[in-house]
Parts: structure tokens; sequence; C-alpha cells
């Protein structure tokens, strides 16, 4: 049999790890092959090896004697064997889904996946399926993955059938040299882990071929958007972000009204809608609604009069339900992610509504672990799953395809009560709120018992006293966001920290082999580089006030200090001088970044002001000024406010 590659796992696999590491590639092949979007997930059947020619004749629309050079390369067992029949086999049939069609013959592409489970290998026959229902059999891209378990350690083997007349596409049918070097080791990889994910494999609620067509089309329609981008977010992330939530919305609702024999577009409100472009693009698309945001955003003006945004404070209250509205969104929505299930539930009985959980909060403010065994991520879900269950929904979860680590969404799309019981759904929903307002408040007052005062949290939040089915204590954001990553603290707090941090590194000397271990910084002469610190020890040098103003900012502690890139080098969580001899913000043999000419010389150095040993470098190569007679007024335009 050709053998093309072997891997050898270092380890004893046991046949799970195997399957485990199969079952990723089999169901979700678009995590290693970026062309592909994703497949129809097979369904198998269980065959015996007397019946295995027949299935595969069926399915494959050949006789017996065109499969004759499969079976010795499947390695098919006889009855003879002694093995179960009903254990040996399972036959299923997955449809690859590219992202763009590599050509234009309209064929289906489609692979017969073959799981033998006593021999543990699992074989793949292409097939692609015509317009007029052909089948046909790609003998020269037929492979088999095999682990083979010797006496220390596994081997992964890739066996392919013919693979002088390999034929590849690059999508649906993938190099032999890009199987042997890039999907091997993953599976491998994946055989050793044998970990199962905490959450729902992606798009599992939605028909991926239809997402597929439909995620290109707007893509290609909304990418302009990218070359126009008002705000000072990545516009790719943002943009493509909002187009793949729009392509699921948008599938999600045509399922809806294809299952209830309906033609109308549902009717949306984006709560916490941010740049709006989520809004803009189902607006375009046909479904009436409106986002509604605390703050305007610069982007909104270029949307035009047919995209329906409102700024206006959020409160989650009786003036704000939707009684009219098919479905609620909350798409990163922050503090109100927990009220939005609520929001939906109380705005009508057909009310549904989508969230993307993002920030964690409570309904009345941060939001507190309780489970240590589980992340921080999947605690939160389930929580937001719990609310939406006691609002009266049944809750499905999914996981959305966006360039984004939080990507599980939370769907309430039919109730778990008749809508003549509505009333005792209502008390439920009351009790729960008001429930986790008092708890969320003795849990503040246990952690800030050294907080002033008897009727105020630790932010400075009012205790919420329940009175009321909405409970109190909700704080919406405010108008303007505060900036919190240490650039608007007073610069004499900020002097002080990086003049005491400095002097510190600067007594002590670099440990041995340290530097060593890098060579891009190694020193090459005497100008005195210091040692390092963690980021714990400098922390404890500096006294508790100016600790408690930093805790208060985005990052605190390390944020300073990055911020301070003049004149310090934070890595892997320790603190250094930084060396401006060796290339500065740039390590050596890295790609140099490029210093606009209008911000040269334009702030004193700091080494050569505070240095026992001044500037390393001359004061024609320095990029700071070497003295008040060096400086020069700055060229570059002012940035930008976060909006």
């Amino acid at each position: 049999m050709p053998r093309v590659s072997e891997l050898s796992l270092g380890v004893r696999c046991k046949a799970e790890g195997f399957w485990s590491g199969a079952e990723v590639w089999i169901k979700k092949p678009h995590v290693v092959n970026k062309r592909l979007c994703g497949v129809k997930e097979p369904e198998y059947e269980a065959v015996c090896a007397e019946d295995f020619g027949s299935s595969l004749a069926r399915l494959t629309g050949t006789d017996g004697h065109e499969l004759s050079e499969l079976f010795p390369f499947i390695h098919v067992y006889t009855v003879d064997s002694g093995l179960k029949a009903e254990e040996s086999w399972c036959v299923g049939v997955r449809t690859i889904i590219p992202k763009v069609e590599p050509n234009c013959n309209g064929n289906v592409y489609k692979e017969i996946i073959v799981k033998d489970l006593i021999g543990q290998a699992v074989t793949f026959l292409p097939i692609e399926e015509t317009r007029e229902g052909h089948i046909i059999l790609k003998k020269s891209n037929v492979y088999k993955i095999q682990l083979e378990e010797n006496t220390d350690e596994c081997v992964l083997r890739l066996h392919a059938l013919r693979p002088d007349q390999w034929f590849s596409d690059g999508v649906a049918y993938p190099k032999l040299s890009w199987l042997t070097a890039e999907l091997l080791p993953k599976l491998a990889r994946w055989a050793i882990e044998n970990k199962s994910s905490e959450f729902k494999s992606t798009l599992s609620l939605i028909p991926v071929e239809k997402y597929s067509i439909l995620y290109q089309q707007l893509k290609n329609k909304y990418k302009e958007m990218v070359k126009v981008w008002p705000e000072v977010t990545d516009p790719e992330k943002f943009v493509f972000e909002d187009v793949a939530i729009a392509t699921y919305l948008m599938v999600l609702w045509a399922e809806e009204r294809a299952e209830k024999g309906v033609t109308s577009r549902q009717s949306f409100v984006d709560l916490g809608c941010g740049n709006g472009l989520l809004v803009h693009i189902l607006n375009n698309e046909g479904h009436p609604g409106k986002g509604i945001d605390v703050r305007k955003r610069k982007i909104w003006d270029l949307y035009g009069p047919n995209t329906h945004l409102e700024e206006k404070a959020i409160t989650p209250s009786a003036s704000f339900l939707f009684p009219e509205t098919d479905w609620l969104i909350g798409n990163h929505s922050d503090e109100l992610t927990p009220w939005i299930p609520v929001i939906a539930a109380r705005s009508s009985y057909s009310c549904r509504y989508f969230v993307l959980p993002c920030c964690f909060f409570d309904f009345c403010g941060k939001y507190q672990r309780r489970h240590c065994k589980k992340t921080q991520y999947r605690e939160y879900i389930d929580f937001i799953s719990e609310v939406s269950a006691i609002c009266g929904f049944q809750t499905d979860e999914d996981c959305l395809r966006i360039p984004s680590t939080k990507r599980v969404c939370l769907i309430g799309r039919c109730r778990s009560y008749e809508e003549s019981e509505g009333e005792l759904a209502e008390a439920r929903r009351t009790d729960y709120i008001r429930g986790r307002q008092v708890s969320y408040t003795s849990f503040t007052n246990v952690t800030q018992k050294d907080h002033s005062g008897h009727n105020h949290h630790g932010d400075g939040q009012e205790i919420p006293e329940p009175g009321s089915e909405w409970g109190s204590g909700f704080q919406p954001r405010e108008k303007t966001e505060t900036v919190r990553n240490c650039a608007a603290l007073p610069r004499d707090l900020v002097d002080g920290v990086v003049l005491k941090v400095a002097r510190a590194l600067l007594e002590l000397t670099a440990e041995a082999g340290e530097e060593g271990k890098n060579s891009s910084w190694k020193d090459t002469n005497n100008w005195h580089a210091g040692g390092s610190l963690s980021i714990r020890e400098v922390a404890e040098l500096l006294d508790q006030s100016t600790l408690q103003t930093l805790k208060k900012e985005c990052g605190g502690l390390q944020t300073l200090l990055k911020n301070s890139h003049q004149v310090f080098r934070v890595e892997g969580g320790r603190v250094h001088i930084r060396d401006w001899r060796k290339g500065g913000l740039v390590r050596v043999n890295s790609k140099p970044k490029s210093q606009t000419s209008g911000a040269l010389k334009t702030r004193l150095c700091w080494f050569h002001t505070h240095h026992p040993h001044g500037c390393p470098l001359s004061t024609e190569d320095c990029l700071f000024a070497h003295g008040k007679d060096d400086l020069r007024p700055s060229t570059r335009p002012l940035k930008k406010l976060r909006t």
C-alpha cells in the first residue's frame, strides 16, 4: 500500500484520542483548511463486512469490479476474521462547502467516510455529484489516515491510493504535501490532547451552505466600509464581524420564516448597537428595525436616512419594552446583556432574542464568579442561559464564525410556558431578579468591608433596594466614555512611578545568562542596563495610594509601564530598562517600524536627563531631544479621541 507520510506521536495514544482528532477533521475541516466554509456533517450507518461492498457500490454509483482496487486499500475484514460484524465499520457521506467555488461546473463535492473501528483507520473517498445526479468517484484522491501502535509509541500514517495521480485545486482537493505538512501534525496534536470543547460546534443551528453563500455576498457588498471607517477601532475586524453576525441572523430568520410559512421579514431592535453597522446591514437587506445606543458614533453619519439609529440611554424599565418587535439583539451589549432576555419576555409573548455576551455583567454591576471549576466565560454563558430559562425561553446555544474570542451566542426563539401562564412566569422572573440583586449586594458588602459608608458598593454605586419587578441599582454607561488606559493620570504621578521603578532596576545587575538567552538583546559596551523585576516585585515598590489609583485603570500598573516604552521593555511578565542601541522598539531580525518624522525630537530623552550614564545614543541618533535646545515642535495631527 503506498505510504505517503508518517508521524510519530512520541507517546502512546489511545484509540479514543485518535477518533477524537479524526472527528475534528471530519466535522470541522475549516479549522485547518481555511478555504472551506465547513461541511454538512455525515450521518453514519453501521455496516458489517459482508454488506460492505454493496453499501460502497450504492454510495459511489459503481459496481464491484470498479471497487476491487479499493478493498485491499481500505483493508476490509472478512466474515471469517472472527470479528463482530456489527462493530467493524461505519460509513457516512459529508458534503464539502467551499468558501468560493473552485470551478463553475456546478458539481457538489462530497466524501464518503469509511471508519475502520477495529483497525483504527479512516478512509476518505472523494466523489462529485453532477447537476444531472451522476456520481464521479475520484480514485486519484482517495487517502487513509491510520493509527498504528508500536511497543513504546504510536505512529500516525497517511496513505494515498494513487499518489502519482493526485489532483489538487487548492480548495476541495488540497495538495498531498499539505495533508502531510499541515493536517497530519494537527491530527497528531488533537489525538494526544483528546480535548472536548466546552462549547458547541460553529453554526450548529443553521445550514452552513446557505450561510457560506450569503456571507460571501454580503462581504463583497460591504467590504468598502473598511476604506471609509472613521472610528479608531480596527475596521477589518468590526466590518467583517458584523457582516458575519448579520449573515447568521438573516439565515436564522429565513429558516424561521420557512418553518412558519410566512414571507414578511422580521423586525428587530439592537440594544447597545455601538457603531450601528449591524443595524445598517439588516436595514439595507430589508429587515425593519433600529439600533439604540447611549452615544452616537461618527460612522452613523455615513449610513444615510434608511438606517435607523437613536442616541438614547437605555434603562431596563416599563418604558423600554418593544411589544411590536419580533427580535431583540444584544451584540456585545455589556451591562444590558442579562436584561435582554427579561426585556424580550416582558415585551410580548412572541418576542424573541439573540445575545452575544462579551463583558461580564450581572443585573446591577459586574458579574461575580461563583464556580472556580469552570472558565469565567463558560460560567457567564451558563448564567445568561439561566436568566433565559427563568424568563421562560427554550434557549439555544451556538458558536459564531467571527474574529473574536467571545463567539458564543444564546438564542431564545420559543417559550417553555403557555401564554395563559404569563402571570406565573412573570412572578418567577421578578423573584429571580430581586434575588440576584440582593445576592449581589451581600457579596459586594463582604468583599468591600473597608469601604466607607453603608449604602454604596466599592465603585460608588448605590446598593439596590429591590422594590419593583425591575429592581434597582442598574447603572447605564456614561454618555462620555472615560479614558482608563493610564493616559489621563496626573503627569507627576506617572513620572514618579517611572523614576522609582527605573532606579530600582538600575540598582540591580542582570542575572548571569539572563540576557544571553536572547542574543538579540546582548550588551555591546559598558552602558548600564540594570536588571529585571517581575510585575509583582515592581508593585511592591509602590505605596498603597498609588496602587489603588492604578487599579482603577484598565491593565493597571502593567499598562503604565508599557505606555512608558521609552524607558521600559515589558516581556514575559518582567520589566527591563530599554536599551535603544538594540533597535529601540523593534528586535533584531524583525521588520523595522517606520518612525513618523513629525514625531522626532518632540519629547525630552528620559535617559539623557535621568540615567547615570546618560543616553546610550548620540544626539543625532536618538529619537528624543537631548535638552530643551534640541526640542522640535510636533507636526503630527492630534490623535482621535476614542468614541
